[in-house]
């Protein structure tokens, strides 16, 4: 409460609490920083929630839900990694900081699940105004074949109404 008044908003205790117990989504009864960014983030379209969900299961060769050093080992070559290739680190250490990038802040486990794989893409998709951008980089960066036909779809219906 005392952050709301410091920053001048005028709502009453009912409306604060609506609005932390709407950003709360653990019921923790504290914000966390991840809450937060979630909240105010806009929401993704089909074709981008699609894409992320490619690119996960592309990278979860054991199909587990989650992935890990060894689901990495069949897709991701860390050889071209500038640490690795002057002897700084070893694969596995390409692997676990490559993992770390989508692991959730303060809960770093090399352990990346389907949410916390789009959460971080949520973010990246926050800063990516067109969806055919959107498209091209998720498929350069996983080498995903084929464009979404939702996004095709959607491209197509905006070029012809505009």
């Amino acid at each position: 409460k005392k952050g709301v008044r410091d920053y001048g908003a005028k709502l009453t205790d009912d409306e604060i609490e609506e609005c932390f117990t709407s950003i709360d989504k653990d019921r923790s009864g504290q914000i966390s920083f991840d809450e937060f960014l979630e909240r105010l983030r806009p929401p993704m379209n089909a074709a981008r929630k699609d894409l992320i969900s490619k690119a996960f299961t592309k990278l979860d060769k054991t199909g587990d839900g989650v992935i890990t050093v060894d689901d990495l080992k069949g897709v991701y070559d860390p050889k071209h990694h500038p640490k690795y290739k002057n002897g700084e680190w070893t694969e596995q250490q390409v692997f676990q900081v490559f993992l770390k990038t989508f692991d959730t802040p303060n809960d770093i486990d090399n352990i990346v699940t389907r949410d916390e794989f789009f959460n971080y893409y949520s973010g990246v998709s926050a800063s990516i105004d067109e969806d055919v951008y959107f498209d091209l980089m998720m498929r350069n960066a996983w080498k995903l074949k084929m464009f979404s036909p939702t996004l095709f779809l959607v491209t197509f219906l905006k070029a012809v109404i505009y």
